[in-house]
């Protein structure tokens, strides 16, 4: 079972929530520290071990720099990205910069950075080489194990997926690399999504312990580091337990005594790009409630909507939801929780139990952490949310201001602007 915890007493969030214009997200940096240090310990076993936060779950440089003091690094697939992590001191091979169709521009920018460059497929050895007119010491191959290996409900089959290099390929891939003169190697890959089942990422490790061995004998390379992905999930159910992640260590450091030690592979480097985990139980928005309303169903309808948090209508989602102050109420109502957008599916909740709610209620949307804020976007001209961070000391100071009609419209040409060809 999950607790599913609020980081301020219901009187301060009252009163933040007079204080700030709602709907706003609220990070809280103690409880994102506190678990960055236990990911870090619970690995500390492995030589040179690092999690390289996944930019995409929460791309805020305050959050970046927090995890960066703590040791991260950063997960990029972007240019703007790269250049975030940049400017919350993440630099040099603390950045792992994962291909995906990737522009020129955005090959160079990595390699300028210095940032670990993992590519998603054999195409791409040649649009690197033509990018920046050379190969980098160091390389990292994605690998798309195929049927190998069964996706996750979320992240899907490997068979259907557009990312890495094949089973077939990926040995091909080293030998062309060390050919061309590159001197250290990484191997890739990422197979779940929000998992909670901690059996599936060890043998995520078995299978890429093995792939080490089987790319040193077929083509006389060896790995430096092994980069398991992200895919650590976080029980957004109450009902749920969060993966034991002791128990994952455990497991890796045995399959890592039975296969790395003996091939003649050790020291080798393992890594993570874990997001969600890291930050997402530590995030909430907060709304407050517009209207209740009944029609064939009883509505909860609030100033957020599905474009400041799309997971539920994207994903059909789970977010466990308070309403402030009223947490030792019975849960003997039922609800739909809904945004304002021209859009059915523009709900946060389905027949909900919750305490009765009335208009000028606040409500906290739980494990909003990752893939919240960044997920959102300005359908029906909605404006975007501010982001709070809740620092150590109690003080709340804002890291990214609301956005404004004015930032909307920055892009727009009203009356047109002439393109000459």
């Amino acid at each position: 079972m999950s607790e599913k915890k609020l980081p301020l007493s219901s009187e301060k969030l009252l009163a933040l929530g007079a204080a700030l214009q709602t709907p706003f997200y609220l990070y809280d940096e103690k409880a994102i520290v506190e678990n960055a240090r236990n990911f870090q310990k619970l690995f500390s076993w492995v030589p040179g071990f690092c999690n390289y936060y996944a930019v995409k779950a929460c791309p805020n440089p305050t959050i970046l720099s927090i995890l960066g003091k703590e040791g991260f690094g950063s997960d990029c697939s972007s240019l703007p990205e790269l250049l975030l992590s940049k400017a919350s001191g993440i630099t040099g091979e603390q950045i792992m910069f994962t291909s995906n169709d990737t522009p020129d521009e955005e090959f160079i920018e990595a390699y300028e950075e210095g940032a670990i460059i993992n590519l998603d497929d054999i195409t791409h050895i040649e649009a690197l080489e033509r990018s920046i007119k050379k190969v980098p010491e160091l390389i990292c191959f994605r690998y798309n194990p195929g049927p190998e290996r069964t996706g996750n409900a979320i992240i899907g089959n490997p068979v259907e997926a557009k990312y890495g290099v094949t089973a077939d390929q990926v040995v091909d891939c080293y030998r062309i690399m060390k050919k061309k003169g590159v001197k250290r190697f990484g191997l890739h890959t990422m197979v779940a999504s929000n998992e909670l089942d901690g059996t599936y990422i060890v043998e995520t490790a078995r299978m890429l312990f093995e792939l080490c061995v089987r790319i040193k004998k077929e083509a006389g390379v060896r790995i430096e580091f092994i980069d398991m992905g992200g895919g650590i999930g976080i029980p957004y159910r109450p009902e749920q337990d969060g993966m034991n992640l002791e128990k994952v260590s455990l497991g890796m450091k045995a399959l890592y005594d039975q296969i790395v030690v003996p091939a003649g592979l050790d020291p080798l480097k393992i890594v993570f790009e874990c997001g969600r985990c890291i930050t997402g139980p530590y995030g909430y928005l907060f709304s407050r409630v517009l209207h209740v309303t009944q029609k064939y169903k009883h509505y909860v309808g609030l100033d957020a909507s599905m474009a400041d948090l799309m997971r539920p209508a994207l994903y059909g989602a789970y977010h466990h939801i308070t309403v402030v102050g009223k947490t030792e109420k019975p849960l003997d109502h039922i609800y739909d929780v809904t945004g304002s957008l021209c859009e059915n599916n523009d709900k946060f909740a389905i027949d909900r139990s919750l305490p009765k709610i009335e208009e000028g209620d606040l409500l906290a949307i739980h494990d909003a952490g990752a893939h919240g804020h960044s997920m959102g976007f300005n359908y029906n001209a909605k404006l975007r949310p501010a982001e709070y961070l809740l620092k150590t000391d109690g003080s709340i100071v804002m890291i990214r201001r609301r956005q404004t009609y004015d930032d909307y419209v920055s892009t727009l040409r009203f009356e047109g602007a002439l393109v000459e060809v």
